[in-house]
């Protein structure tokens, strides 16, 4: 039997950039992310590049004639969607793509490669000022603060400088520029800056703020962040979503950044999409988990409020990436039973607490609060793991209710040198119950912890006592 074709029509998008040999930057980097945005990507090679996560040890520019044809060959065959430009290495090359993007019936977003991430040139100082031909030509052009300084004669090291930059790339004809913040400072927050021109001609600036994220793995970030922005154009969408879309799809490819090659290794480009195929298996994980509570009645660990197991997917930025009981599990005359069935978003408080302990520790994945009593608390010394605690009195009034306060007071306090901890003592407050968050790496392991507790509890109802084995 012959199956029938089921043809996908995804939008199409073209880059135009030199090839990095290491896999992390470039026209690597840029199919990578166009294929997680569910574009079809095509390339146009500028350069060939002997580099890997240490640095570039050559560069060969192509000839035009060689830049010419695959333009031609992709331009003259697809629809293209929207083009991005990368390293394009020399004045000649700059003139010839500023012509071929001209004439392209597309959004172009141009990233002006001067520098590695390592520091070595990917530009001819010669052909720096030939770059206003093709900044004339952009939709968006997306400078870091070093380049932005080379193209407008503006440093901006602070977010007045920004904007004045972006405000100069605007007047040579871009239709808008996202002058990146990552280079700026060393505080806690990362700006972005998009400069624009309402339909009178008046600028218009919108900020996206980070956090910083401690790693020097950040190379391929200028060529991910340009294609995310190209992939949501060519989707049809605006360019302030494009934007913002892309500035949250870099902030995750950073965090979990990859740790391949000796030098600081490069940004997860698919990083959001295994994600993504990652919800399933977490909630079959906490399903499994809940039923395994249910046959071994949990009920004398179950708070006042109702328990809740939470897991989280491998890349989980956010409470809707985490699966949980809808309705949380509660005890019943006949044992322990959950409300409803398992899906993301679920838990709110139990979640934000495990969201906030992953940034000290990012292997934890599943979290469950139990009953806080003197045998429960007695019965964490069992655990394979340290235990700490934190007092709800002492927190501000702003964090009220947010759960992440606790996680940070608690794992905050554990050197990082030390193991993390297995379990975290919530001393409560007036009004607010006390609770056990039992944390775990694996769904198998917070079973294990859950399951020491309720022996050691069991034995001290039989007469036993708790942290002693008796």
């Amino acid at each position: 039997m012959t199956r029938r074709r089921a043809p996908v029509s995804p939008p199409v998008a073209l880059t135009i950039a030199g090839s990095d040999s290491g896999g992390g930057a470039g026209i690597q980097a840029d199919l990578k992310t166009m294929e997680a945005h569910g574009v079809f990507g095509t390339s146009v090679v500028t350069a060939v590049t002997a580099q890997n996560t240490v640095g570039v040890e050559r560069s060969h520019v192509l000839p035009a004639e060689e830049i010419r044809a695959q333009y031609d060959a992709v331009a003259g065959d697809f629809d293209l969607g929207a083009v991005k430009t990368g390293m394009l290495a020399t004045d000649s090359v700059i003139d010839l793509v500023a012509e071929q993007v001209g004439n392209a019936d597309a959004p172009v977003v141009v990233d002006p490669v001067m520098v590695a991430a390592s520091g070595d040139r990917l530009l001819d100082p010669d052909a720096e000022a030939a770059y206003e031909s093709l900044v004339a030509e952009a939709t968006l052009v997306t400078p870091n603060a070093d380049e932005a300084a080379v193209l407008t004669g503006t440093e901006p090291t602070d977010r007045e400088g920004a904007r004045e930059a972006g405000e100069t790339l605007v007047s040579m004809g871009a239709d808008a520029a996202l002058v990146k913040g990552g280079h700026v400072g060393d505080g806690g927050a990362v700006t972005d800056t998009l400069v624009s021109t309402l339909p009178d001609g008046e600028p218009t600036v919108r900020r996206f703020e980070h956090p910083r994220i401690d790693t020097d793995a950040t190379h391929g970030s200028g060529c991910t962040l340009s294609s995310a922005v190209a992939a949501h154009l060519a989707h049809g969408e605006t360019l302030d979503y494009a934007v913002e879309a892309a500035t949250a799809f870099m902030e995750r490819a950073i965090r979990y950044g990859l740790a391949v090659g000796e030098g600081p290794g490069a940004v997860h480009h698919l990083a959001a999409l295994r994600e993504a195929a990652d919800r399933h298996r977490t909630m079959t994980d906490v399903a499994e988990v809940v039923e395994a509570f249910v046959d071994r009645d949990v009920s004398r660990l179950i708070p006042e409020v109702g328990m809740n197991v939470v897991g989280a997917t491998e890349y989980a930025e956010a409470v809707g990436e985490t699966a949980a009981v809808e309705g949380r599990i509660t005890r019943t005359l006949s044992g322990a039973a959950p409300n409803r069935g398992v899906r993301l978003g679920a838990s709110s408080h139990v979640a934000r607490f495990l969201l906030a302990a992953r940034e000290f520790d990012p292997d934890l994945r599943f979290a469950v609060n139990c009953r806080f009593d003197d045998a429960v608390e007695a019965a964490t010394s069992e655990l394979d793991g340290p235990v700490t605690a934190y007092d709800r009195d002492a927190e501000p009034d702003e964090a009220s209710g947010t759960m992440g306060w606790g996680a940070r007071r608690a794992f905050g306090a554990v050197d990082a040198d030390d193991p993390t901890p297995a379990a975290v003592l919530d001393r409560g407050a007036v009004g607010k119950e006390a609770i056990v968050k039992v944390v775990a790496e694996t769904p198998e392991r917070l079973g294990e912890r859950v399951f020491t507790l309720l022996d050691a509890v069991e034995r001290h109802s039989a007469g036993g006592q708790p942290g002693t084995g008796e």
